[in-house]
């Protein structure tokens, strides 16, 4: 399993990470883990929302089925969604925080994440929260999601701990934050920049980018792997994969961890198979010459 550097911390993290978002559908959850942690895997990706906090406790349960010990694992959160509103206040924070630990049955979470932007957000709350929680011991590291730099700026400004990571949607089909870059000086769509030069403030910044439904297309409308709307992509990806000896997921992974941004897949798949194909996908290098045939492939087009 490839390591990356997460952000600028001293920690070593797997390249693909383990998004925990189905967990509550998994008739055998320990056996998930296992697969995952066996093949490289110790990244687990949670939310305080998803399964209304049963995929968390699904999570802490099976854990101890297991003969991993906790500390030879990641494990992350996300907190900020609220049914109709988004709220990043230090009560909010805190106290997802305390049903987090109680639900997975830990001491502490490894790196906590605020999820989707709050516009009401009051930096010194963030802070306070953050501040909170380190000298408690309860969240070693922290990070945000779906952000752009202003927005992560505006927390700098009073948040002391380094925000090392950032979860955004990219992947062959969603490359918005590469398109941008790509076609500067231009007036077509592609050139449009919605997110703010997020990639190269990530880099700038020494921000993990946590690559979420890294096969969707869309706005969780569909896989793009194996659809006959995508033939081309898919004959492209089908003869690649080949080459490399893996599936086409797999080269979907790899598309991604070849960028020199350093960026975690989360694969949100609960079905053994392929956590093992998308963990060993970590190991391949594409070429320059594939990595753009691949991008070309999915409808892109050079200036």
């Amino acid at each position: 399993m490839k390591k990356i550097q997460f952000g600028t911390s001293d920690l070593q993290a797997a390249s693909v990470i383990l998004g925990c978002m189905r967990m509550n559908g998994v008739e055998k959850p320990a056996e998930i883990i296992e697969t995952a942690y066996e093949h490289g895997i110790d990244f687990f990706d949670h939310a305080d929302i998803y399964g209304g906090g049963e995929c968390e406790t699904i999570f802490g349960k099976a854990l101890k089925e297991t003969s991993i010990k906790r500390e030879e694992i990641i494990i992350q959160t996300k907190c900020g969604i609220r049914k109709g509103m988004f709220d990043f206040s230090k009560e909010h924070i805190i106290s997802s925080v305390e049903g987090s630990l109680k639900r997975l049955g830990v001491d502490y979470i490894d790196a906590l994440l605020l999820h989707r932007p709050d516009t009401l957000v009051e930096p010194e709350e963030v802070a306070a929260a953050f501040d909170q929680l380190e000298a408690q011991g309860k969240v070693k590291y922290f990070g945000v999601s779906n952000q752009k730099p202003m927005q992560i700026d505006l927390l700098k400004k009073t948040v002391k701990q380094p925000l090392l990571a950032n979860q955004l949607q990219f992947g062959i089909k969603h490359t918005g934050m590469i398109d941008q870059g790509i076609h500067v000086n231009m007036t077509d769509e592609a050139s449009v920049d919605h997110d703010g030069s997020i990639l190269d403030y990530s880099r700038l910044n020494q921000m993990t980018i946590q690559a979420w439904s890294p096969y969707q297309y869309g706005f969780f409308e569909g896989v793009f792997i194996g659809n006959e709307t995508f033939s081309e992509l898919n004959a492209t990806l089908d003869k690649i994969a080949e080459k490399h000896n893996c599936t086409a997921t797999g080269l979907a992974t790899a598309w991604i961890l070849r960028h020199p941004a350093q960026m975690q897949v989360i694969a949100g798949t609960m079905n053994k198979g392929r956590i093992a194909e998308i963990a060993k996908a970590s190991e391949i290098v594409l070429s320059r010459e594939e990595w753009y045939e691949i991008y070309r492939a999915a409808g892109n087009i050079l200036p």
